[in-house]
């Protein structure tokens, strides 16, 4: 059953029952005030009687018939043992039987009412029986009765006319609680539609058109173009991911497919029978070994890059840069002992952030900026306070990045300049910058062919400077190159 025909039996219903109650209670009320009218009719009758009697002749009576002419009301006298003793000429041809509330009045002689119906028809009297005392000692009952023949015609005729109106007025409410009900679904229908048609095309840029007031379904069309908003989020989100996704496993896909090949044709060559002579199995097993290297360092990185895009919550505790940086510098130094790197003093600065990750995205700046760079270039590595957040900055003096590559250098795999093409494996960068937001931070690059390079790492400054840290064992040693 729809809510459209749910509603509509609802409102018919009330409808219907409120017809009814007022129709019963219209039909109680006219029925008692007829009554009611009848009984003081008979009063009036019954006291006219009396005061028109002219004599009692043993036990019939004389009254003055010009001063009581009511075609519809009779009256007669019964004695004290319930005989009739004599009644009006107006009387219907037979007597009213005595019913219980006349011998009451015998009894006890107090007035009293009833309703009965005459022996021969099915038609009903209102009786008013009052103790006789025409001179002042009660010789009998006086009953005065009128006919409720008319009454109960009028009654029957609004009985009819009020169940006839409650029908129809319930098919009319009927008719138009469907008519409402539809108007009011109408706009949840149209949301009904817009839905079947995005789930059907995808298209979360499609919105709810309503016009109408703030109502109830205004709220909801509201709070469905806000889901629609945030569902079209979530899926070019989904779609960015998956399209990332499959560029990363095709790229990961062709920067393995490479060594391994290599690697195949150089056992290969080692299989040959003849043998190849020594200074070529030499070489061939340098290479072999050279790009087993190369293919771990990349099986590596992507094992990094699949943690960060997994969301592997990353610490974010006070740091101490001047000792993180001195020992950044040292192990640079290490492997580049003919290279210039300059280290400045940081102080007590302090940023919020992982020590590990930091050290690996200054390590990996560092490795860049030696591979990068000529051997004559210069490198520095030093931090600024920036009010709420701390720069640490990578720079060098080196041939630059061209203009059309720099804003593709943090994307994975790319090679779009050419110093890039060596045995990096193109994923260092990216992995820095991932780093570096992980940790609530950013990561930025400004470059100027013939100028230099200067990486740009921003993160939140500690609140309260830190003591001097001592370095970790388990991060000493040399610089794994990145690209």
């Amino acid at each position: 059953m729809s809510i459209r025909l749910r509603l509509t039996l609802l409102y018919s219903a009330i409808v219907a029952l409120t017809l009814i109650v007022f129709a019963a209670l219209l039909y109680v009320t006219v029925r008692q005030v007829t009554m009611s009218t009848v009984k003081d009719t008979l009063k009036a009758d019954s006291a006219r009687v009396q005061a028109n009697t002219l004599e009692v002749v043993a036990n019939g009576f004389v009254v003055r018939t010009d001063k009581f002419t009511a075609k519809t009301t009779y009256f007669q006298l019964r004695d004290r043992e319930g005989q009739i003793s004599g009644a009006s000429k107006d009387a219907y041809g037979q007597h009213a039987p005595m019913g219980n509330a006349g011998m009451a009045t015998l009894e006890s002689g107090k007035p009293a009412f009833e309703v009965v119906s005459l022996p021969d028809s099915q038609e009903r009297l209102l009786v008013y029986s009052v103790p006789f005392r025409p001179n002042g000692e009660t010789i009998g009952v006086l009953q005065t009765a009128r006919s409720l023949q008319d009454q109960d015609q009028a009654l029957a005729t609004l009985r009819r006319l009020l169940t006839l109106g409650t029908v129809i007025a319930t098919l009319v409410a009927f008719g138009i609680g469907w008519l409402l009900a539809g108007a009011a679904l109408r706009p949840i229908n149209r949301i009904t539609q817009t839905a079947r048609a995005i789930g059907a095309d995808r298209d979360f840029e499609r919105r709810v058109a309503h016009g109408g007031p703030h109502d109830e379904v205004g709220r909801l069309a509201t709070t469905f173009n806000a889901m629609l908003a945030q569902l079209g989020g979530a899926y070019s989100q989904v779609e960015d991911a998956l399209r990332a996704q499959r560029r990363f496993v095709a790229d990961a896909s062709h920067e393995l497919r490479t060594p391994l090949t290599s690697i195949r044709g150089n056992l290969a060559l080692l299989r040959r029978d003849p043998p190849i002579s020594e200074a070529d199995r030499a070489a061939v097993l340098a290479d072999t070994e050279e790009e087993s290297e190369r293919m771990s360092r990349l099986v590596h990185d992507l094992l990094q890059l699949a943690r960060v895009d997994a969301g592997r919550p990353l610490a974010r505790v006070t740091l101490g840069l001047g000792t993180l940086i001195d020992e950044v510098c040292r192990q640079a130094r290490g492997i580049a002992p003919d290279r210039n790197i300059e280290c400045d003093d940081a102080g007590s600065l302090s940023v919020l952030g992982d020590r590990d990750a930091l050290k690996q995205v200054l390590l990996i700046l560092l490795d860049n900026a030696l591979k990068f760079t000529p051997r004559s270039a210069s490198i520095r590595v030093g931090a600024v306070d920036t009010s709420d957040t701390v720069a640490i900055a990578v720079s060098d003096t080196g041939p630059g990045i061209d203009p059309a590559a720099l804003p593709h250098i943090f994307e994975r795999f790319y090679r779009g300049d050419a110093a890039r093409s060596g045995t990096g494996t193109g994923l260092g960068l990216a992995i820095a910058r991932q780093l570096v937001n992980a940790q609530g931070g950013s990561l930025e690059v400004v470059s100027h062919v013939g100028d230099g390079t200067v990486f740009t790492v921003t993160l939140p400054r500690a609140s309260h400077p830190s003591v001097a840290e001592p370095a970790h064992p388990h991060m000493a040693g040399t610089v794994t190159p990145q690209g």
